[in-house]
């Protein structure tokens, strides 16, 4: 299994919109072949300014083929028209496999 984990400087005016985004989004990721589920953290604490975004997959050859894909545009689409002022900085991509897990889902 793969995680593949985005930390997304969000300016934190617009932390509801960022989480709203995600709440109503349009859950074309769902359907994907390889695709196991997604999670979005909200910093709890004014330390940090990320917001993550996890998804898990089967495989890297499966997010990959997610990332190439027409669904993976159009649910990207969205955050095209937001202000110049929405991000604090960079998104950091990173990807791990997973080694252990206690879920026996």
């Amino acid at each position: 299994m793969i995680v593949v984990m985005n930390r997304i400087p969000v300016n934190k005016k617009y932390w509801e919109e960022f989480e709203k985004s995600f709440q109503s989004r349009a859950g074309l990721v769902d359907k994907f072949p390889g695709f196991i589920r997604n999670i979005v953290l909200r910093p709890k604490e004014d330390t940090s300014q990320y917001h993550i975004v996890m998804t898990f997959w089967r495989s890297k050859e499966d997010f990959i083929a997610w990332t190439e894909s027409e669904d993976f545009k159009k649910a990207h689409m969205r955050a095209r028209g937001r202000p110049e002022d929405f991000y604090a900085g960079k998104n950091v991509f990173e990807m791990y496999e997973v080694i252990s897990d206690t879920d026996e889902g």
